[in-house]
């Protein structure tokens, strides 16, 4: 019987199909593992065909249905592998296979695939341009050193015309995947041996021979980072039901080189805009870390509770639900973690405050002192400059810099203020409480007086940490090689906290690096989103400077975003409605539907319009779980590391984003003003990136400014 094998670029075909077109896939795959190999050729429903003209003999299509063909590659050599390649209309199949070659990678002995027409084509002029250039990106690397690598001779002759690193990235989409990375990692400047260790030995079969086995069933078990093999009907339809799961844990090329790297001399920050992966290399960066040490214990932290649900459903799929490994790493918020170490030392549970409750001691702390700030002011002060920089006394405070406070204030003013500091802390105590960066506090206090608890810190959307929590990370590892791995995007900020890295004892320079393509939404989503962001600057990762999108783009194609403005709430919802439903028609599963909004008022309009429909509906706050059908509703805040393939962004209004309440008035603090409101517009940005194909954005009444034109 045959078996079938199924390369990531079927998933990315098949994941976008409409529903009719993917139960003819199935049922495709169902009666292809019925067959036998001779029944296969012997054309018994399938029509399984050779394609004219195409540079690799094994290329075949099969019958989806009048309009949609299946790509395959077909053994050649007596065994019974079949691999599907991709999803595509009738004639788009045979101009699509003809161009595709499939072969071994000598070094890796992984089967990569190429666009060999492409390459044919382009390079011949190149090679004109580069006699005239004044020097070549690869031109220090001999031929032989580069053919040990993996690169052959076509993309050899490629490589000696390649310029500058802008142009290998035009390459990228052409050329082969093992030899690509290779590529990539010298361009970035590691050496032959380091490329060898890092990208073809990790690779590379333990019992590969002096020349490789171009066995289409051996190359396909040598590539299983970027090929599935289905052994049964079970699995088969498994696999297919949840396809865009494993599209989200498939690792991308660009994203290997930073997450199996053999071993780093210290902390490494991985940035990107949403979407180029930096979640996908973090998990994989703690499975290589369990592989490596058969007794390494791993924290792999987050912002919030359901990022942490999001990391362990993604973590077990990746690590198959393995146990040995599984229990050798604990998922968890950086809060959560710092209230357990709490908690077992000090023998009692703390008691944070919320939002609210917080505030409204704040607003007893002034009404009590007749302190001339307002409660928010405060706060931000307690939390900027007082815990921040983990100050104990008045004299600390009276020292300290206050940057990034945008008014000043006078040894007197200091001093009055920590009249309210210490007043604050008081009624905490009074009353048994505390907040959650207290215990992050005391966490961080205990930690720098115990042996550290992990091996190793991996650390999840990194931007919105405050620093009181980066030192809770930082004593939770021993300083050394390995020891934080940190991923965040400054441009996702939507928590408003500054940080130096540097001032914490977590240096990073010479271990950053930059993911900048886009594996998640298309450009056309993505240019319309970055224009959310255009009009201002956005402070780095690590308070050093600032950050940038430039450069950062999508691979991917499709609808451009819906945006529209309705006379009324109730006009607004009933577009939803209707939106989803045709959604939905389209073969989108609801869970694949993301609805979110500001505030949850409006989300519960939207829950009950949907359900009154027959919808199925689900709130993220409740923690669905994988499993659980319906459309997901999420406020904007709770939207942050979660993805759909369609997203709508409801109450996009100017009262809503920005919210008066959470923006500090520019005559109390012009610093913290312009801060406030560069949060409110990443906020929106993290809401509209969340989309993979298709967004629509809308409101009632008159817009957000910070909405740009559909186009």
């Amino acid at each position: 019987m045959p078996q079938l094998a199924f390369a990531s670029s079927f998933w990315e075909s098949y994941d976008v199909l409409e529903k009719p077109v993917k139960a003819g896939v199935r049922k495709a795959m169902e009666k292809f593992q019925r067959l036998t190999v001779a029944e296969l050729h012997a054309d018994k429903g399938l029509h399984l065909e050779s394609v004219d003209k195409a540079r690799d003999p094994r290329m075949r299509t099969i019958r989806i249905n009048d309009f949609w063909r299946g790509v395959v590659l077909a053994p050649d050599d007596g065994s019974d592998v079949f691999l599907l390649v991709n999803v595509v209309p009738h004639d788009d199949a045979y101009t699509w296979a003809a161009k595709r070659l499939y072969t071994t990678n000598s070094a890796t002995r992984a089967l990569e695939v190429r666009n060999v027409v492409a390459i044919e084509q382009l390079t011949p002029a190149l090679e004109k341009a580069a006699a005239a250039a004044g020097s070549l990106l690869f031109a220090k690397y001999s031929d032989k050193v580069l053919r040990e690598l993996g690169i052959d001779d076509q993309v050899l002759r490629a490589v000696r015309t390649i310029v500058d690193k802008p142009q290998l990235q035009a390459f990228e989409t052409l050329l082969p995947e093992d030899q690509c990375e290779v590529l990539q990692y010298l361009a970035e400047g590691f050496s032959p041996d380091e490329v060898y260790r890092d990208v073809v030995a990790v690779r590379r079969p333990v019992d590969a021979g002096p020349d490789p086995d171009e066995s289409l069933a051996v190359v396909i078990a040598n590539t299983a980072s970027r090929i599935t093999l289905v052994t049964g009907p079970e699995e088969l339809a498994d696999i297919l039901e949840k396809p865009f799961a494993a599209w989200r844990v498939f690792l991308h090329p660009s994203q290997r080189r930073v997450a199996y790297r053999v071993s780093y001399g210290g902390p490494v920050q991985v940035t990107g805009g949403p979407g180029t992966g930096k979640t996908v290399a973090a998990l994989h960066r703690v499975k290589h870390l369990l592989t490596r040490s058969a007794d390494a214990r791993v924290l792999l932290t987050t912002y919030t509770n359901a990022l942490a649900a999001s990391l362990r459903e993604n973590l077990s799929m990746l690590l198959d639900g393995d146990p040995s490994l599984l229990d050798r790493v604990d998922v968890t918020t950086v809060n959560a973690y710092a209230h357990g170490v709490v908690t077992r030392h000090d023998g009692k549970v703390p008691s944070p405050l919320n939002d609210r409750d917080e505030r409204l001691l704040w607003q007893r702390v002034v009404k009590q002192l007749g302190l001339p700030w307002t409660e928010q002011f405060l706060a931000q002060e307690y939390r900027h400059v007082v815990l921040a920089q983990d100050l104990r006394d008045l004299d600390a405070y009276r020292a300290a810099s206050r940057r990034g406070r945008g008014s000043a204030l006078s040894p007197a003013r200091r001093e009055q203020l920590w009249s309210g500091i210490e007043l604050f802390e008081s009624l905490l105590r009074e009353r048994q409480v505390t907040t959650h960066l207290k215990v992050c506090a005391r966490a961080a206090d205990l930690l720098a007086a115990t042996a550290p608890t992990h091996d190793h810190v991996v650390i999840d959307e990194a931007q919105d940490l405050h620093p009181t929590q980066w030192r809770v990370l930082r004593r939770a590892v021993a300083s050394g090689g390995d020891d934080l791995f940190i991923t965040g995007d400054p441009h996702q900020r939507i928590y408003d906290s500054k940080v130096s890295l540097g001032s914490l004892g977590i240096a990073v320079t010479g271990r950053s690096h930059r993911l900048r393509i886009n594996y998640r939404s298309t450009e056309e989503i993505l240019a319309w989103a970055t224009h959310i962001l255009t009009p201002v600057t956005v402070e780095d990762l690590g308070g050093e400077g600032s950050d940038t999108l430039s450069g950062y783009r999508s691979l991917l194609h499709g609808r451009r975003p819906h945006v529209n403005g309705y006379g009324s709430e109730q006009a607004e919802a009933a577009s939803l409605v209707e939106r989803v439903q045709d959604w939905i028609a389209q073969g989108i599963r609801p869970s694949e539907i993301g609805v979110c909004a500001r505030f949850n008022v409006l989300l519960d309009k939207a829950y009950d319009k949907l359900d009154a429909a027959g919808v199925p509906v689900v709130k993220v706050k409740d923690n669905p779980g994988p499993d659980v059908d319906g459309v997901r509703l999420a406020t904007m805040h709770a939207m942050k590391g979660l993805e759909f393939r369609c997203v709508a962004v409801l109450g996009t209004t100017a009262s809503a984003v920005p919210f008066t309440r959470e923006v500090t008035p520019a005559s109390v603090d012009a610093l913290q003003h312009d801060s406030d409101l560069l949060r409110e517009r990443c906020l929106l940005f993290v809401a509209c990136t969340r989309a993979r194909e298709a967004l629509a954005v809308s409101w009632s009444g008159t817009a957000s400014p910070f909405v740009p034109p559909e186009s």
